[in-house]
């Protein structure tokens, strides 16, 4: 007979709770079969068999809670040994190392927590005074359930205060259910198919007659990844006591929220309430939109079949990712941008490996400098760099302008509004209204996920720092430390400076810019394309920008960012072991030519 426990998936992990026990006494199971499923403030997952055997007994059920150590299951393995008593502390596997088991919580193993004071005042402790009457009142109410809500409210329900989250439609936001997931799951379909048509001889496999996409089974598989995300953020929710509110947020005052007829009280109040899509005023626009001819970044998540012709109006994130999804699902793409190049943003040499990819690998026709005249029907008219007006007939015409942010419900509460209708904050994401924070796109900021999910930590913090409590951290945005990504193929990251940039402020700089070409892995996976450029200050070898372009860019990123934020040098990343094979190798090699001046592979 054989005791599994459940062990430490997760580091730092004490307890989860069962969702689904996924087999029955008697079933036979193998090493690595999936016996039930388990949900945490760290991770989901379903837990595998470590034995072959027979399921003798089954120890939990759907709903309970369990801890690191506790026997979830016996399995008959053949061995025939009696089972040995329980004894009151054990060691249990764990995939971070053996770790003591009892009966109490295991003490945490996450960092220790700052002292550090506050720099400036903060929100009064006092309990604010309002004429309302309400139904409840809570220390902190968030609203907006995006992924900057979400995590704020969860980060401040754990520090101890009585926390309320105001969504009113899908919680998870745009991120999650008509942005970052369910674009990348599309994405993702798009790649394996492009790999397996255009790749698959290279490997030497071969398939027999057309390969085709069954695009409902790729629909389903998007809308199954959503689902399973957002129904995890109600269930982090409810497991760290957020109330959850449901309906349209309306601002009474600084301490008072409406929701239907019912009246919320607050002694904080965070507004993550996100951004929609822009809309250009042009002719036959309304008419193309009301036809389904024109459509924005959400109905081209969900479309009823791969369409034969797509034009993109805009050269930006958005629409250069969904030109690249359709185009590699063979849609013919063109894509209409105002700027001189596309991705402006970018580093330039990453804008010419980028646009040459996207015209000669996707055969994307890619005009530039253009203005935008009207929609007829189904043919969209532009006038050309030349000044010459062109058109284009075809089946959908996606928008991808940019994004405004929502601010209604809180315009009249005194908040200071940029020209852009942004809520203008400070380093800690605080307004000009004491108590009143905000976070995520409604700050015109950074619109992107992990910069809102970083304000939500940054307020939490500091929220809590008015309760007293000891376990804030002191914290504060630093914009200049963001890094951002692009899931074209190749992929694309950044963060810092671009070199452009550089030479406009008049700033010494030293740049390296290494090849995938040269690396072993990206040779080995038949995907070289692209490179690494590290940008470094010369006299003090700080990095004032990365650029990456290739395969698993935006997992690349993230150790030039951790450099960064721990202010290392050049010396430090070329002194750093990069494990071979790997595409991280380039990062090693421009870090050593930077820091050397003499490459290894070049």
């Amino acid at each position: 007979m054989f005791k599994v426990k459940f062990t430490d998936i997760g580091e730092g992990l004490t307890e989860g709770k069962v969702t689904e026990v996924l087999v029955k006494i008697g079933d036979s199971v193998k090493m690595g079969d999936s016996l039930f499923h388990v949900e945490t403030d760290k991770v989901n997952s379903e837990i595998p068999s470590p034995v072959d055997g027979k399921v003798a007994e089954i120890l939990v059920k759907a709903d309970q809670d369990i801890k690191v150590g506790q026997t979830v299951f016996i399995i008959d393995d053949g061995s025939g040994k009696a089972l040995e008593p329980e004894v009151a502390e054990e060691e249990n596997a764990s995939v971070v190392g053996s770790t003591p088991v009892s009966n109490d919580v295991i003490p945490s193993r996450g960092p220790v927590q700052s002292q550090v004071q506050t720099a400036t005042p903060i929100a009064a402790t006092q309990t604010p005074k309002s004429e309302h009457k309400v139904k409840e009142k809570f220390d902190v109410i968030v609203v907006g359930g995006g992924i900057g809500g979400y995590v704020s409210a969860i980060k401040m329900a754990q520090l101890g205060m009585k926390t309320a989250i105001i969504e009113k439609g899908a919680y998870g936001g745009v991120c999650l259910n008509i942005g970052c997931i369910p674009t990348k799951a599309l994405l993702k379909t798009a790649k394996v198919f492009d790999e397996i048509t255009n790749k698959g001889k290279a490997f030497g496999i071969k398939t027999d007659g057309a390969v085709t996409i069954d695009w409902g089974m790729a629909q389903d598989r998007k809308d199954q990844v959503v689902k399973k995300l957002t129904t995890g953020v109600k269930y982090l929710l409810d497991k760290n006591k957020v109330v959850r509110i449901e309906g349209e947020a309306i601002a009474l005052d600084q301490y008072t929220i409406q929701v239907g007829s019912e009246k919320y009280g607050c002694d904080n109040l965070v507004i993550a309430t996100g951004s929609t899509p822009n809309s250009l005023p042009l002719p036959g626009f309304p008419e193309a939109a009301k036809s389904g001819v024109l459509i924005n970044s959400t109905s081209a998540l969900s479309l009823p079949k791969i369409p034969k012709s797509l034009v993109v109006i805009g050269g930006g994130v958005i629409g250069v990712e969904f030109a690249c999804l359709y185009s590699n699902l063979g849609t013919k793409v063109t894509i209409l941008q105002g700027m001189p190049t596309i991705l402006e943003m970018l580093d330039s040499d990453v804008i010419k490996e980028m646009t040459k990819e996207l015209t000669g690998k996707y055969g994307i026709n890619i005009q530039t400098s253009v203005k935008i005249k009207e929609i007829k029907g189904k043919e969209i008219f532009f006038e050309d760099e030349s000044g010459k007006i062109q058109s284009i007939k075809t089946d959908y015409v996606l928008e991808s302008v940019g994004r405004k942010t929502v601010t209604d419900g809180f315009t009249n509460i005194g908040l200071e509004i940029t020209e852009r209708n942004a809520i203008v904050v400070n380093e800690y994401c605080e307004t000009n209204l004491k108590g009143v924070y905000a976070i995520g796109d409604v700050t015109g900021k950074a619109m992107l996920a992990h910069v809102a999910s970083h304000q939500g930590i940054v307020v939490g913090n500091r929220i809590a720092k008015v309760f007293g409590k000891e376990k804030a951290h002191e914290m504060k945005m630093d914009y200049d430390r963001i890094p951002s990504c692009i899931y074209t193929h190749p992929e694309i990251a950044m963060i810092g400076k671009t070199e452009d940039t550089l030479k406009k402020e008049g700033v010494d700089y030293k740049q390296f810019k290494f090849p995938f070409a040269a690396i072993g892995k990206a040779l080995a996976d038949d995907d070289s394309t692209g490179f690494v450029k590290l940008i470094i200050e010369p006299k003090y070898k700080t990095i004032l920008g990365a650029h990456i372009i290739g395969n698993r860019a935006t997992e690349m990123i993230s150790e030039i960012t951790t450099l960064i934020e721990c202010e290392g040098t050049i010396t430090e990343l070329a002194r750093a072991i990069h494990p071979h094979p790997t595409m991280s190798e380039a990062i090693g090699e421009a870090a050593e030519a930077l820091e050397t001046g003499l490459p290894i592979n070049l």
